[in-house]
């Protein structure tokens, strides 16, 4: 077999096989350096899937038990089933892992098992995960770094994935906990809440900051903490986690208010399961960038230039180990932008039209600039919100807490920024996605006929209310 390629990409996550997928339809001999078992990396394997196959799956158990009797459905005795939970998990993730196996082979992709390290800008040596002797590819038209991020750690506080766990840990929990602290209010913290508070955990959020879900617009992460509240969830904002430790069966967590260093004695919390979710760092340990130049960040991001070469000249970088937000479909685009570039097209990742989904329920989602952005940067804007309510299909489905809301630029009507809390928002969001990719206004969302009854006229009377007249508020 010829280790000579086109191109050569590190990382086989939600960067890296898309990447090597619009380059192998564009012609390209493609080789794909992964590590793991299974491609996919984070996302597919501990992330974002797996976490929704739980969280759809508790939601369901939820709807039944507390939901049923409001529709007339009476079901005497549900009960859950934590293995069956888990085994639907698995399912879920194997099966797609199995069809990018499958892409692979359909567009002739070279897999290779192991860990690169870029030895030169054409030349990537692989140790073998299974042991062997190391093997050598090399890439005529550029090496790619697609190697992710993986979980930030907390000063003070060792992981174990049993007691003190990440978010690997909290996907594969062998009981559910009767007491479960989270440390981070962001959205991994408060999906993962969500899953275990479901099956009857006591969940307790600490997060440094005097709010949740930072980078939210304001308005709509208050919304949510409401109605999470509601659903059982305790929040201590401003607070600060000074360490944790295992004690026989607890893990016991000291913290402190946030707001100064004497501003209050330190305090010492008890859990059965302590899960730390202050977020993710680039990973771009082992590749041997420092010994082949490639520059990185203050926080230890690869730098890239707007066609995702590093300061090395032939060396590529897309996804979580580069600047902006962590999401896979970022990492997607860019994986895409860049194949087409170095096939000579024009790639392109429109970054003001990236969505951003929390799956809780109800779910957030949101495009483009919040209120609070807009109102930093002096920029005149209009309003115009309605919620679910109002709206006739949320009303059949007994799902109305949230709403939709619009910002439009005051002077020319543009949508400026898009952000939902309700039913199936992370659906919805992509009418708003589309809408600001093609620059529409708040009135062309408006006059656009939306079928009746459906939650996405809930989006339309949001845009028809900036300028003050929604149909049915």
């Amino acid at each position: 077999m010829s280790d000579a390629f086109d191109i050569v990409i590190v990382g086989g996550g939600p960067g890296g096989y898309p990447a090597a997928i619009r380059a192998a339809q564009l012609g390209m001999r493609v080789a794909c350096i992964e590590r793991g078992e299974r491609l996919g990396g984070t996302c597919l394997n501990v992330g974002c899937i797996p976490s929704k196959a739980l969280l759809d799956a508790t939601e369901t158990y939820s709807l039944i038990r507390h939901g049923a009797s409001g529709f007339g459905i009476r079901v005497p005795e549900v009960e859950f089933d934590l293995a069956g939970i888990m085994a639907h998990k698995e399912r879920v993730v194997g099966g797609l892992a199995q069809g990018i196996d499958f892409l692979f082979r359909k567009h002739r992709i070279t897999r290779v098992r192991g860990t690169g390290r870029i030895e030169a800008p054409d030349r990537v040596v692989v140790t073998p995960t299974e042991g062997g002797a190391p093997r050598t590819l090399t890439a005529t038209r550029g090496v790619v770094i697609a190697t992710g991020s993986d979980a930030t750690p907390l000063p003070g506080i060792e992981v174990d994935e049993k007691r003190i766990v990440s978010s690997t840990g909290a996907l594969s929990l062998p009981e559910v906990p009767r007491r479960l602290a989270i440390i981070g209010a962001g959205y991994i913290g408060l999906e993962l809440g969500s899953v275990w508070r479901r099956l009857g955990a006591e969940v307790t959020v600490l997060e440094y900051l005097d709010r949740i879900t930072p980078g939210l617009d304001a308005e709509i992460a208050e919304a949510l903490q409401r109605v999470l509240e509601e659903q059982g969830f305790r929040f201590r904002l401003g607070t600060r986690v000074l360490g944790a430790r295992r004690a026989g069966d607890d893990v016991r967590i000291t913290v402190q208010p946030a707001q100064g260093d004497g501003a209050g004695a330190p305090e010492e919390l008890a859990a059965d399961v302590l899960l730390v979710a202050v977020g993710r760092r680039a990973f771009a340990e082992g590749l041997g960038l420092e010994a082949l130049g490639v520059a990185l960040d203050e926080r230890r991001r690869v730098k890239v230039d707007a066609r995702f070469q590093t300061s090395v000249p032939g060396v590529y970088a897309i996804g979580d180990v580069i600047a902006g937000p962590m999401l896979a479909h970022k990492a997607e685009e860019e994986g895409i932008a860049l194949a087409e570039i170095l096939a000579g097209q024009a790639g392109h990742v429109d970054y003001g039209t990236i969505p951003a989904v929390v799956y809780t329920w109800p779910e957030v989602a949101s495009v483009g600039r919040t209120e609070e952005e807009l109102k930093k940067d002096d920029v005149a804007y209009r309003v115009g919100r309605f919620p679910f309510s109002a709206n006739a299909r949320a009303r059949s489905r007994r799902a109305t807490d949230g709403m939709v809301k619009v910002l439009a630029d005051a002077a020319t009507d543009r949508v400026l920024g898009v952000h939902i809390i309700g039913p199936d928002a992370g659906t919805l969001i992509h009418e708003a996605v589309l809408a600001m990719t093609f620059g529409a206004s708040a009135e062309d969302i408006g006059r656009t006929t939306h079928a009746h009854p459906t939650l996405p006229e809930a989006l339309r009377e949001a845009a028809l209310a900036v300028d003050g007249r929604p149909m049915h508020l």
